[in-house]
């Protein structure tokens, strides 16, 4: 499973609530520590963690940056039924992002 692009606007769209747990990457494409936060998470995913995770350009959602005062990047949001439960600014490490994950299952 990969991690999915999305835009502010479809995220908002998806009807969520209810429907279990997702993983938001806040991330900009000049950031050098996002695209390592990315690689990690691909790595996570290639451990089957059954979270649907998504990246988001931060520089483009304006409305959840705000709503969620997300103030860096890379910034891992766990989200259950629509609403954010946890913001993960430090990505340690793979096993440590695999650990984060599974317990949001």
């Amino acid at each position: 499973m990969a991690i999915y692009e999305i835009e502010e606007d479809e995220w908002l769209r998806l009807a969520r609530i209810g429907n279990g747990k997702d993983a938001l990457l806040f991330s900009s494409p000049f950031c050098g520590t996002c695209k390592v936060a990315e690689r990690m998470l691909d790595i996570v995913q290639a451990a089957e963690v059954p979270t649907t995770m998504y990246k988001i350009n931060i520089n483009y959602a304006p409305k959840l940056r705000e709503a969620w005062k997300i103030t860096s990047v890379p910034c891992l949001v766990l989200v259950k039924n629509g609403e954010p439960q946890r913001f993960e600014y430090a990505m340690r490490s793979v096993d440590y992002l695999y650990k984060l994950l599974k317990e949001n299952e």
